[in-house]
């Protein structure tokens, strides 16, 4: 075994290590809206379940240059986000919306996507969606950096509103195939499902 001591390599390096190991990463497409009404939306794999009671979402928004992006400024200010689970259909689509465009300018523009009224919140949705989740900001945690420089956001989002396509809901459960969810790997790789299969937990 190879042991690598983080604090003598660099940033980068570090990001190589944990985008290669920690795989396949579930990817949150997440939209907000800016204080002047523009709908930004942007993919995060830095994206995992904090809490089912009440059901809360974390997304790790990572500053460039230490200046916070649009999706975590937008959220702190507003309060508000849509999350959506990206499948294989919209895949495409939303790594258009990565591209690196000023605050006034919505990425949506880019894609095919069309944009939904949320229900219970002002940001808009994205109707492609299998899966979205209306949410309110529950807590940002600013980490890693300095106190006075953070490098990342951590936006703790707290579901209000579950929208679920018909066809992957099934008594109260999603059907994992029919959502057919698409995952991050490193570099310009993404995957899907893949293999299934079942352990019984023990008792």
């Amino acid at each position: 075994m190879i042991s690598i001591d983080p604090s003598l390599q660099s940033e980068r390096d570090n990001y190589k290590l944990l985008i290669g190991s920690i795989i396949p990463r579930p990817i949150a497409f997440v939209t907000t809206l800016s204080e002047s009404g523009v709908l930004n939306a942007a993919p995060f794999s830095y994206f995992s379940i904090v809490s089912s009671s009440p059901p809360m979402l974390s997304i790790a928004v990572q500053r460039k240059n230490g200046v916070a992006k649009d999706t975590a400024r937008n959220a702190t200010a507003r309060g508000e986000l849509v999350v959506h689970i990206v499948d294989e259909s919209m895949a495409a689509a939303v790594n258009e919306t990565a591209a690196n465009l000023p605050p006034e300018e919505s990425e949506i523009a880019l894609t095919s996507l069309t944009k939904v009224a949320s229900e219970v919140i002002a940001v808009p949705g994205i109707r492609e969606a299998k899966v979205r989740m209306e949410c309110v900001l529950e807590k940002l945690v600013t980490l890693g950096g300095t106190e006075d420089a953070p490098t990342t956001d951590l936006l703790i989002a707290r579901v209000v509103r579950f929208i679920v396509d018909e066809e992957i809901y099934e008594e109260g459960r999603i059907d994992p195939v029919k959502l057919n969810p698409v995952s991050r790997l490193a570099g310009s790789s993404y995957a899907g499902l893949g293999k299934m299969f079942e352990i019984e937990r023990p008792q």
